[in-house]
């Protein structure tokens, strides 16, 4: 006597109680977390930015040449407000990002840009601080250009558009 096997048949469609899984266009992707990254790195190049701004008006011989020794021929004071400004511009930037919006994208790329290019200028004072300021941006403008639009999900509640 044959006694007859139950048919297993394989569903290929998703069981009732799972929900479909969204395009890849409206998840989060994996350079969210990257995103996230670099917006911390761009707050702690602010703040580096800002101590060296408030060190620049504040105590001249801190640094490891004079002001007429820069790249730049401008005295630690003016240094010191370019830098105060540039800091704030990136942790402007830095919070547009974590919040997702576009213009702290933009505003990011931009700030980023102009202070590697005035650290540069700044090298000679304290070579140190700007190696590891350059860095921070280099890292931050990559990020951003190529894989800012992941910021969005932030905002919109993981689905960038």
């Amino acid at each position: 006597m044959a006694t007859e096997q139950p048919s297993r048949t394989v569903s290929r469609h998703p069981p009732a109680h799972s929900a479909p899984r969204a395009p890849l266009t409206a998840r989060a992707t994996a350079w969210l977390g990257w995103i996230l990254f670099v917006s911390i790195i761009m707050l702690s190049a602010g703040l580096i930015t800002i101590v060296q701004g408030l060190v620049a008006l504040f105590d001249d011989d801190f640094y490891v040449t004079a002001a007429t020794g820069l790249a730049v021929g401008a005295s630690y004071p003016a240094w010191g407000i370019a830098l105060l400004v540039l800091g704030v511009a990136l942790i402007a930037g830095a919070y547009g990002v974590l919040t997702g919006y576009g213009w702290g994208r933009t505003v990011g790329v931009l700030a980023a840009a102009i202070n590697a290019l005035v650290n540069l200028g700044f090298a000679a004072a304290y070579p140190q601080w700007t190696v590891l300021v350059v860095a921070f941006d280099v890292i931050a403008i990559y990020a951003l250009v190529v894989h800012g639009g992941a910021a969005k999900a932030l905002r919109t509640g993981g689905a960038p558009r």
